[in-house]
Formats: structure tokens, sequence, C-alpha cells
């Protein structure tokens, strides 16, 4: 059985849930998965594929999933590899750009793709920025639709492999 690391680098919690989302898909395929926050992962050696995610906050990708990709660069770089960035504030019903850290990281280790999905702000935001940006933007604007259906995928991916 193909066993896969879903690991998400979030603050506020909402990528965490996509990561959720992923894994939840990928069990139902038949997939083998952990999921662990991107900060505690060492080592990723005992994966046979890994799919890593970050929120996107004014731009840049979450710090642990940056700070994975730098820790495991070689491991990464020699198994299937899939990214997802959780951010914009808004429907995402067409292809996005990822931010600069997640293309940088896809470069470097050959990720085979990098989506980017719809974020998430409470209108309880804590903190200066977040809660200013609550005031105007805030909103639910992740599709577990969409996710689900990128994870089935990953899957079939991996089965054909």
């Amino acid at each position: 059985m193909t066993k896969v690391l879903v690991a998400y680098g979030s603050t506020r919690g909402s990528t965490r849930e996509i990561a959720e989302w992923v894994g939840r898909a990928l069990t139902g395929q038949g997939v083998e998965v952990e999921i662990r926050s991107a900060a505690e992962v060492r080592d990723v050696g005992a994966y046979d594929a890994v799919v890593l995610g970050g929120a996107v906050y004014f731009g840049r990708w979450h710090r642990h999933a940056r700070a994975l990709v730098r820790r495991c660069a070689r491991q990464l770089a020699e198994r299937p590899v899939w990214l997802f960035s959780s951010g914009p504030l808004q429907r995402i019903d067409r292809e996005v750009t990822p931010p600069a850290g997640a293309e940088r990281a896809r470069r470097r280790i050959g990720a085979r793709e990098s989506v980017v999905f719809g974020g998430c702000l409470r209108p309880d935001a804590r903190g200066f920025p977040a809660a200013t940006m609550a005031r105007t933007a805030a909103g639910d604007f992740r599709d577990p639709g969409r996710v689900e259906t990128w994870a089935r995928d990953i899957a079939y991916e991996l089965k054909a492999t």
C-alpha cells in the first residue's frame, strides 16, 4: 500500500482543514495517509509520496511549508510531491498562479503540480492585520469538492505508477 504524508503550514487552521480533506479523499481511495504539521516533519523517507500545503499571507507561502522544503529537499525530489496553497479570499474557478514561494519549491523539488485553493478568514480573526482584513473580506472561499477531486486525481496517479 502507498503511504502518503499530507503536511501543512497553517496559522489559523483553515489550511489544516484542507489537508484533512485531502487526507480523507486519499484514504477513501485506499491510500494510507498521515497528516502532520509541516513544522513537525524532519524526514519524509518513510513516505512514498508527499502532499504539502501552505497558507498564503500577504502573498507569501507559509513559512513552515517553505522550511519543510528546505529541510527535506533531497528526499522530496526523490518521490512524487504535490503542492497546494490556500489563501485568496475569493472563489477560485480557474487556474491561479501559485505564490512565489510555492513556485520556487515546485521547481526546487520537481513537484508534479502546484494548485491554489480559496482561503478562509473568519470574522473574529485575531491580530492586527487579520482583524483589519476581516472587517471587509471575511468569508470561507474554500471548495471542498474541488479539493476532493484534486486528491482523487492524486490517488489515481499514485495507483497508476
